[in-house]
């Protein structure tokens, strides 16, 4: 077999042009540095989009995957597997969850979290509570049902119609959902932090206001852990940060560190309405995927880790506030864990991308939020030395842009 040369203009001609990729063709890394075609090195600060949580080619995830490869790949759920059974296992002890449900991706998961939220209001309070509320600027996935729910109409707009019974309130705002959940809401749906609306978390009084509404009304709260979930808020979820339970939570990304796996986690009594056919996945459980997520969670969930995500924040935010204090091009410095949002002043704010190129150009990857926010997701065990490099080739192309 022989091996096609490829470069970045091989996109242009047989990819569907849903996305406008850098230039750059990443081809190694190891960590948190990454190599190109041309041999470039970068620091990797966007992880990603939040998903390499233990940086790249980790050993203990390599292990894992060639150890299974040589066991058994897939098998469908037609039968059951030992990785899946023991990832189960874990995420079930480490959570408030009882029972899992293994898919591909976010999406995936969310849109598995909907439909359960639904079917358990259909069978335990009928048809008519069928109204899931979520929040303006929120991000679910790219399913039919996930943009919908999803509070950005950007990602909706030309695929109508879409599906119905669906709500949208401003984020952290108490009064505007206290003006629209009634006996027919079935559930609540709501990132602990709003990733891709720009890196904004929830308040913790208004998570539990939250969840006593949903209490009050028989609504399910299902936490959209993608991107806050496995280690990223310091916490091995965010739910654990702002000490709220919710009752169906789904997470990916962080999950299988670069592997594609999603999980959506609940309780006995939500998970019964789930019953045998209702629900299903060819993929989901995959014994890779789950072998090379097993490895993940043991290597996230231990006070190490955790514990140096919360002391890598404050190194991050230390950083970006010195940036800021010699080039003011910071309005608003948040986030929680290794997610990590700047938000940009006038005039940068309508040209965040441009951020990302010259980033490149200095040899550190980042990503945007929102329009107006560059966003670092880094992976969870970056070391001290990898953060102070890549701030200070962040540093280069700050002053770069600033003097244009």
């Amino acid at each position: 077999m022989t091996t096609k040369q490829v470069t970045r203009s091989t996109f242009d001609e047989v990819m569907v042009p849903t996305y406008s990729p850098s230039q750059i063709v990443p081809v190694r890394g190891e960590g948190s540095r990454v190599w190109d075609q041309e041999g470039r090195e970068y620091v990797d600060f966007a992880g990603g989009i939040a998903v390499t949580a233990l940086g790249h080619c980790h050993p203990v995830m390599v292990k894992a995957l060639t150890e299974q490869a040589n066991k058994i790949w897939h098998l469908s759920n037609v039968m059951t597997n030992e990785p899946a059974l023991r990832l189960a296992s874990k995420l079930v002890d480490a959570t408030f969850a009882d029972r899992v449900f293994f898919a591909n991706s976010g999406a995936e998961a969310n849109e598995a979290a909907f439909k359960l939220a639904r079917k358990y209001a259909y069978d335990n309070f009928g048809p008519e509570k069928n109204e899931i509320i979520a929040f303006t600027n929120s991000f679910h996935g790219r399913t039919l049902f996930t943009v919908s729910v999803g509070g950005q109409p950007k990602y909706r707009i030309g695929f109508e119609p879409a599906p119905g019974g669906i709500t949208h309130v401003p984020f952290n705002d108490l009064e505007a959902l206290k003006a629209v959940i009634s006996e027919r809401t079935c559930a609540v749906v709501m990132e602990p932090i709003q990733g891709e609306g720009g890196i904004l978390p929830a308040t913790a009084e208004f998570a539990k206001a939250v969840r006593e509404l949903c209490d009050q009304h028989n609504a399910l709260l299902v936490f959209d852990e993608v991107q806050s979930g496995m280690g990223r808020s310091g916490s091995l979820f965010a739910y654990m940060e702002i000490g709220v339970t919710p009752d169906i939570l789904s997470s990916a990304k962080s999950l299988g560190g670069g592997f594609p796996i999603g999980a959506m986690l609940t309780t006995d009594k939500v998970a019964a309405s789930f019953g045998f056919g209702s629900h299903g996945s060819t993929y989901g459980g995959n014994a890779l995927a789950c072998a090379v997520a097993e490895s993940v969670l043991d290597e996230i969930n231990r006070p190490s880790v955790l514990e140096g995500v919360k002391r890598k924040h404050a190194l991050f935010r230390e950083a970006l506030e010195a940036i800021n204090a010699k080039y003011h091009v910071f309005k608003e410095i948040r986030g929680m864990g290794l997610l990590i949002g700047a938000e940009l002043v006038e005039p940068y704010a309508s040209n965040a991308k441009a951020f990302i190129g010259a980033g490149a150009e200095e040899g550190v990857m980042i990503l945007t939020a929102s329009t107006n926010t560059l966003r670092f997701a880094p992976s969870l065990v970056i070391p001290e030395e990898d953060i102070k490099e890549g701030m200070a080739r962040l540093e280069k192309a700050i002053a770069k842009m600033v003097s244009q």
